[in-house]
């Protein structure tokens, strides 16, 4: 007799190692998403900014005038335009994470071929592929960060994201400077990889995937009128100063995209699945948001556009004390954003986007007053001053447009904010060239006299005005409900399923 039975042990399943180690947990998707996109946002802008710095260098490289290489600068702007209006479809075919991936690695490819480019023409291809890239990239990062966070979230997130949007423009002269002159003009496109590559790799293991509902069929006849009447105005707008309004190729382009747009818009109309969902503008905060960014962008970018040209032209001063003189505006735009971020929800986008505009107007004036003996530190109070008031028109005008517009459309929704805003970026150097070619005299026209700048400030204070003007006529009641997270008619609004909840 057994004394003691030994109990029979079960058999135990092999635990996989992986559940038996805690792993430190993936970062969430409202962390990823913010990093994506300052990534993606400082790269693209820094990269249109610094190529310019570099054409003297180049030009020299290639046996070329610096006229000579005018394409390099006109096709990107012109490729990104084009690319632009099949970027909402893409994303919704194939999901915003693989849309910003591909054309994120299409853009640092491209920026390799371009710093190792063997002559003028091959530059100019691989640089119109970078444009291109670039027409995917800002849509489809819009359309990450509008699907994560709510409305009332994309005020706050908005404040961070405003920083890469205001230091790239800064950055990108200096570095540009600093690049051609201790390495080549090579890297100025070398540049790109260094950050790029690490975005793509983060964004390819923690990104996760977001896509809307399945797209109609993919609308051909409206991609090419829509990318030949954009590329065309875009061409005749960015050429127009450097070769006369008047010349045949100013005129044909022009013309041609204004028939083309015209024609691209009777039949977006009209089809059942348009590329372009031109009918988000029957939303009249949506329209009017983006009106004040076509018409608004051109005072504000104009002016940024014409003090650099004041300072080293007008006063005769060096690249130097022009970049730090310029920079102050940067710091502006950061200090009212944050306080934006506070007011938005308690007195809505239509009294900040107002008084903004009509701060810009005003230091207009002022910029209006400088002359040759004005000293640096008064005009950088004045550039200082107006990144202040330009920091009441990005972030509201941009929240505010999609207050009212449903999830499924956002993805168009960024698209066309996209036309909008490049659309305008595009008029301001062309407006500030024109005003102060119409107020030089001929036998000065290679030179043009300060009063000439002083008219150009003069008649970009007088647009600011008029923006501001209908600015306070915005109707942004549902845009104070949303972002208070509440309906317009004052009940809680519910919380929408983000995508990192259903990933």
């Amino acid at each position: 007799m057994l004394l003691f039975r030994r109990r029979p042990v079960s058999p135990v399943s092999p635990v996989p190692l992986a559940s038996r180690i805690r792993l430190r947990p993936r970062p969430g998707q409202r962390l990823v998403v913010p990093v994506m996109c300052v990534c993606v946002t400082f790269i693209a802008i820094v990269d249109g900014a610094i190529t310019t710095v570099a054409l003297p260098s180049i030009a020299r490289t290639f046996h070329l005038t610096t006229a000579a290489l005018d394409g390099v600068v006109v096709v990107y702007p012109v490729c990104l335009a084009m690319a632009i209006p099949a970027s909402a479809w893409l994303v919704e075919r194939f999901g915003a994470k693989r849309v910003l991936l591909t054309a994120l690695g299409a853009f640092l490819a491209s920026s390799l071929l371009c710093g190792a480019a063997a002559d003028l023409a091959q530059l100019v291809a691989f640089r119109a592929v970078q444009g291109l890239s670039a027409g995917l990239l800002f849509p489809a990062a819009s359309s990450l960060l509008y699907s994560t966070f709510n409305s009332w979230e994309q005020v706050r997130i908005s404040r961070y994201m405003i920083v890469p949007q205001q230091m790239a423009p800064a950055v990108a002269p200096v570095l540009g400077g600093l690049l051609v002159d201790h390495l080549s003009w090579r890297w100025v496109f070398y540049v790109n990889l260094p950050l790029g590559v690490p975005a793509v790799v983060f964004g390819a293991v923690f990104l996760a995937e977001h896509r809307g509902h399945r797209p109609g069929r993919f609308d051909l006849t409206g991609l090419l009128l829509s990318a030949a009447a954009l590329g065309s105005v875009m061409f005749g707008v960015c050429e127009g100063p450097n070769r006369g309004w008047s010349s045949p190729a100013v005129v044909t382009a022009l013309v041609l995209g204004a028939v083309l747009l015209t024609a691209a818009v009777l039949f977006e109309l009209r089809v059942a699945e348009p590329l372009l969902r031109l009918r988000l503008f029957a939303d009249r905060l949506f329209r009017d948001t983006n009106l004040i960014n076509l018409v608004g962008l051109v005072p504000i970018l104009g002016a940024m556009y014409l003090g650099p040209l004041f300072l080293q032209q007008g006063q005769g001063r060096s690249a130097l004390e022009s970049g730090t003189s310029t920079f102050p505006e940067a710091f502006g735009v950061l200090l009212t954003v944050q306080i934006v971020g506070v007011l938005y929800s308690r007195v809505g986008p239509r009294i900040i986007i107002g008084c903004g505009l009509a701060m810009v107007s005003g230091v207009l004036l002022l910029f209006a007053t400088c002359d040759q003996d004005t000293g640096l530190w008064t005009f950088r109070t004045y550039m200082f001053l107006l990144g202040v008031g330009m920091g009441g028109v990005f972030m509201p005008t941009t929240v505010a447009s999609l207050a009212t517009l449903s999830r499924k459309d956002l993805a168009q929704a960024s698209t066309l904010n996209t036309v909008v805003r490049q659309t305008g970026g595009a008029f301001a150097p062309a407006a500030v060239t024109t005003a102060l070619v119409l107020s030089t005299p001929t036998a000065a026209a290679a030179d043009p006299p300060v009063t000439a700048y002083q008219h150009a400030y003069l008649a970009l204070a007088a647009l600011a005005a008029a923006t501001s003007l209908f600015a306070f006529t915005l109707p942004d009641g549902p845009a104070r409900a949303a972002a208070r997270g509440t309906t317009a008619a004052g009940g809680t609004a519910r919380p929408k399923r983000r995508h990192e909840e259903a990933h």
